[in-house]
């Protein structure tokens, strides 16, 4: 699974002029499941953004993880993040998951969240959604599960 990870102030995601995810201090993590990735690789991805110390201490250090400053993670469905560029000038994205799969992993990976005691607010697997965020720092990290 791939993931790209913002460290935000805060994050919102609108689905038809209507707001379905907001949080304050936290984490924008945009999620794509590839070909071949599977529950342990949704699992293993949660607990590594979990654990991430990249959110300040008292000496203005990265050292303090999402659940040391008591952030959330608002969690989005993108499956662009599988695109491959490597030929021409128009993305192909037959990398990232099918649909199915791809839905059936970020609800996992959702539930994995959770299960690590994260509050989490989500977007809408599928939906033509409106991302805005006010990132801190900036941190921005990509991670893969490498499948």
């Amino acid at each position: 699974m791939r993931a790209l990870i913002q460290r935000v102030t805060e994050a919102k995601v609108v689905v038809d002029g209507d707001i379905i995810g907001k949080v304050g201090e936290g984490l924008l993590i945009l999620i794509c499941a590839m070909q071949g990735d599977d529950d342990p690789d949704s699992a293993k991805l949660a607990q590594k953004i979990a654990k991430l110390r990249i959110f300040r201490d008292d000496q203005g250090r990265m050292n303090l993880s999402l659940a040391d400053v008591g952030g959330a993670a608002l969690i989005v469905s993108q499956f662009t993040l599988g695109a491959d560029t490597s030929r021409g000038n128009r993305p192909g994205f037959s990398q990232a998951a099918p649909p199915e799969e791809g839905e059936r992993l970020y609800e996992a990976f959702i539930t994995d969240m959770k299960a690590l005691g994260i509050a989490v607010e989500t977007g809408q697997f599928g939906a033509d959604m409106k991302v805005s965020l006010t990132n801190d720092g900036p941190v921005t990290i990509w991670m893969d599960t490498g499948n």
